[in-house]
């Protein structure tokens, strides 16, 4: 493709999921499954792999800032049980999908900005 891409912010594409090259096509074919090629560029996705590089932050830095607001719910307020399950489960479940999202797509951003490809050859 001789066309030329100016550069894309690695964290506004990683924010919109869009493409890492063009910064206009979707990166996601569903909603965390990366698609196969960019639909505005073409650029093809396979290369690049964020496996558990997205889980790994989300895990750390996500569970480091739930975990001291339900102590924190737990020791000013003392709800039931039910009421900390009712907020916590939505407040994980949905913020760790969203927070999926962004890092894995900015970490494919990242990958194509330092020319890494995927080093498994066995594919």
């Amino acid at each position: 493709m001789t066309e030329a891409f100016p550069p894309q912010s690695s964290i506004a594409t990683g924010i919109r999921c869009a493409c890492p090259r063009c910064g206009k096509g979707k990166l996601y074919a569903g909603l965390l499954k990366v698609a196969d090629t960019c639909p505005a560029c073409g650029l093809d996705f396979s290369p690049f792999n964020a496996d558990d590089g997205a889980a790994f932050f989300i895990i750390v830095g996500y569970s480091a800032l739930i975990i001291p607001l339900a102590l924190w719910l737990e020791f000013s307020v003392s709800p039931p049980l039910w009421v900390h399950g009712l907020i916590w489960v939505p407040v994980v479940v949905c913020g760790a999908i969203l927070l999926m999202r962004i890092i894995k797509a900015w970490i494919i951003a990242q990958q194509l900005r330092i020319g890494v490809a995927d080093a498994d050859t066995t594919r």
